[in-house]
């Protein structure tokens, strides 16, 4: 027993210095054995479902999500980790060779089959997305009639990163009004906002590089206002956009992936649930009444003080909510 003891918190704390991209040969400098045996250790995590170990409960699916691609290679070819995030949480991560419609359709369809094992007739309400129409299309392949809502943030960014250097006073009043329209309590309010920001710009001596996306926004409105009518849909891609900026900086110091599309599967799943487990600084510890990590926050509870061994009571059957039936 003291032998067990020794070897899961050597693992436990191997694990959880992943979190912050610890190169597994560094892992195998201080706790031993070697640097294979901790890759396999993070793949091995992977095999589970994500959405399964991470939410028990079917009133904690999320009514509202938020999807994106992150770009990444392996061995140097393009591919895409086709990304679902909710209540600070990743529920999706599946690697995409292309950023094509089907490729994509595949990837964010993982989402919905794990989410069948607690809820076969789970749909999310909205999904947030930004305007590329190969997600688009793919969300409503995969859940028939969700409401699609564009990223208002993505508008901004697009403006910001071609003239706040250039154009730095049109920028900044177009910011500004920007952020009025976002700030709008109504559905009416925005609309009527945003065709006053449009009349602005068309008047106005302000570039092309501000002009144009303010007219893509305007002549899109409906995908914009539309998050309205569903109170707490997602209008911004900032939460996912956190959660995708750890994710970045875990394929950057891993030089992307190695290997095969099935070994980078089992990689980025392995490393979603070690952050959906793993304890968070004890500042947001003490905001959050002593829940320790965004799976507790959700599920308002835990089933071991030992995160490792929580995860993997919550990963028992690889997450899945019930046996599969005996045979005959």
């Amino acid at each position: 027993m003291p032998y067990m003891t020794g070897f899961i918190d050597d693992v436990e704390k191997g694990l959880f210095l992943r979190k912050f991209d610890v190169p597994f040969w560094a892992l195998a400098h201080v706790f031993g054995k070697n640097p294979m045996y901790w890759f396999c250790m993070e793949q091995s995590l992977g095999r589970n479902s994500i959405v399964c170990t991470t939410l028990k409960k079917s009133e904690d699916l999320p009514k509202h999500v938020a999807a994106d691609e992150k770009h990444s290679r392996i061995l140097g070819n393009k591919v895409y980790v086709a990304t679902t995030s909710a209540n600070g949480c990743i529920l999706g991560a599946s690697v995409a060779e292309n950023a094509g419609e089907k490729a994509l359709t595949t990837a964010y369809g993982i989402f919905k089959e794990e989410t069948q094992c607690i809820n076969p007739k789970y749909k999310p309400e909205t999904v947030n997305t930004d305007g590329w129409k190969a997600t688009q299309n793919a969300w409503n392949t995969i859940f028939s009639g969700i409401i699609i809502i564009n990223c208002f943030l993505h508008i901004y960014i697009k403006i910001r990163d071609r003239a706040k250097m250039k154009y730095k006073d049109h920028f900044f009043q177009a910011a500004e009004k920007l952020w009025d329209c976002y700030r709008s309590q109504t559905k009416a309010s925005f609309s009527q906002r945003l065709r006053r920001l449009h009349e602005w710009a068309t008047k106005t001596a302000a570039p092309e590089v501000i002009k144009v996306p303010i007219s893509k926004l305007h002549k899109n409105i409906a995908k914009f206002s539309r998050a309205y009518d569903f109170p707490g849909a997602h209008r911004t891609s900032n939460m996912i956009d956190r959660l995708m900026q750890r994710m970045h900086q875990h394929l950057l110091s891993t030089q992307y992936f190695h290997g095969s599309l099935a070994a980078a599967e089992l990689s980025i799943r392995g490393w979603v649930l070690i952050n959906n487990f793993t304890p968070s600084n004890p500042w947001t510890i003490k905001k959050h009444d002593g829940l320790r990590c965004s799976a507790e926050r959700i599920n308002k509870f835990r089933y071991h003080e030992n995160w490792l061994q929580n995860l993997l009571t919550s990963a028992s059957l690889q997450g899945k909510q019930s046996l599969p039936p005996n045979p005959l």
